[in-house]
């Protein structure tokens, strides 16, 4: 039987094995795509296979940054939090965004497509396919991000990994103390999860629309909904402004302010005065492990109660 690109293409996606293992076990089982699967299993290049349905939604969050002007940040999930935590596990997330650093990947997909940085006979999702095989649960490399600076960019691990910011900011002075500076915003970003650097980035759209739900929400309250439409207006753009406070960081109060008032932008200004030059945040990003994966809840009564039955 004629084995054609397609059928091997097929057989890799569903078992993650390399090109030419799919295409030797097509050609063992005369094209059999259901016997060419188990025939990987056996050679354990397909140990994946079994584990792909599994929702990894624990994992760690990993940044990396080289002479503080280029950094990676990276979400590799698994299965468990034991495995999270276990030392193999780790420096695999590691290379990963070492991967990451020296890559022009836009995607994970196209990062998976490049040769492993540990050995370039192998490709970044043969070696994942690896790893699932040896630690025993499926895994995920879920995203990642890279910033490249004229400034300084700074990292934050929050609690292990369950939690990742990179901070980049334009500066004409690059020391300890705005490298420590933006160490602060980082943890402020990490625990308040700011949305956007300032009020210039939210869109008229997203504004307009929040303005829609506080005014139906007033509408909808029968002590509200009678009162002069000036002074609904100002309950909405006084609601607004409580919310640009909460998801714009530099309108944000700063954790560490001594009066509990000092905004993040304040914050900036008098470390600028303090280094003799200007700091600014240009951007960052922020990873929680797991965030939007909807994890599976197992009943192990009826579980056990299942297997009893059989």
């Amino acid at each position: 039987m004629e084995i054609k690109a397609a059928m091997v293409k097929e057989l890799r996606e569903m078992t993650g094995a390399g090109v030419m293992a799919c295409k030797n076990a097509l050609v063992e089982t005369d094209g059999d795509m259901d016997k060419a699967i188990e025939l990987l299993r056996e050679k354990g290049q397909a140990t994946a296979v079994k584990k792909a349905g599994r929702i990894a939604a624990e994992g760690i969050v990993y940044a990396v940054v080289k002479e503080d002007k280029t950094a990676a940040i990276v979400e590799v999930n698994s299965e468990t939090d034991f495995v999270a935590k276990n030392d193999k596990f780790r420096s695999f997330v590691a290379d990963v965004a070492e991967q990451v650093l020296t890559s022009d990947a836009k995607n994970v997909e196209e990062l998976s497509e490049e040769k492993w940085i540990k050995d370039a006979s192998k490709t970044v999702k043969e070696e994942l396919v690896s790893q699932i095989a040896v630690i025993g649960e499926n895994m995920n490399i879920r995203r990642f991000a890279k910033i490249n600076t004229d400034g300084v960019v700074v990292p934050y691990i929050h609690g292990g990994g369950r939690i990742g910011v990179v901070v980049e900011a334009a500066t004409d002075v690059i020391n300890d103390q705005v490298k420590e500076a933006l160490k602060n915003i980082a943890m402020q970003i990490a625990a308040l999860n700011a949305k956007y650097v300032s009020r210039d980035e939210v869109s008229e759209e997203f504004i307009a629309h929040e303005k829609e739900i506080l005014l139906a929400q007033i509408k909808n309250d029968p002590q509200e909904a009678n009162k002069p439409e000036k002074v609904i207006e100002g309950m909405v753009n006084g609601r607004i402004n409580k919310e640009m406070k909460e998801i714009c960081l530099l309108d944000q109060v700063y954790v560490k302010a001594e009066d509990g008032k000092q905004s993040v932008a304040k914050y900036l200004e008098q470390v600028s005065k303090e280094v003799g030059g200007t700091v600014s945040i240009k951007q960052f990003v922020r990873f929680e492990t797991g965030e939007g994966i909807e994890k599976k809840e197992e009943d192990f009564a009826a579980e056990v109660a299942k297997q009893m039955n059989q």
